[in-house]
């Protein structure tokens, strides 16, 4: 199986981060602006992705696990082809005045140019969380930077 991988510190308490990843307003601060759903374990979330006034895409998300300040994961119900039945993890810890998301994209059933896209885009939406929790801020879709015409 493929992953995507990525680390990132973000200097704010965990709890914090964990409630931009755990809920549809976090999530709707950093990754797309049209997020909705749940925020218990076996609910879903609902996202959209447009650009210039298109869209992009639609996905959903099984909310598998939420642990409080530790871990966040997803199960991709809906969305791309070569995303269905991946499982998106982010592991939490605080380490001093940081914490330390630990991402991981899971279950790609090969590595494809999309596979690619992904994880480039992955990096970008990792780092509009950052600049939200950091900056009161973030990037998301559809004022996100565009890489290329997937988005």
């Amino acid at each position: 199986m493929v992953e995507i991988a990525h680390r990132v510190g973000i200097k704010a308490p965990v709890a914090q981060v964990y409630q931009a990843l755990a809920t549809p307003q976090g999530v709707a601060a950093w990754w797309t602006e049209e997020t909705a759903g749940d925020q218990h374990p076996g609910g879903t979330l609902h996202l959209r992705f447009t650009a210039h006034g298109e869209e992009r895409g639609v996905m959903q998300m099984k909310l598998r696990e939420l642990q409080p300040d530790t871990l966040v994961l997803w199960e991709v119900l809906a969305g791309p082809p070569e995303w269905i039945g991946t499982h998106i993890r982010f592991a939490l810890r605080q380490e001093g005045e940081y914490s330390i998301v630990l991402f991981t994209h899971e279950g790609w059933s090969e590595r494809v140019e999309f596979t690619h896209h992904c994880s480039t885009k992955w990096a970008m939406f990792l780092m509009s969380l950052k600049s939200l929790l950091e900056t009161g801020s973030g990037q998301p879709s559809p004022r996100d930077i565009k890489i290329d015409d997937w988005n």
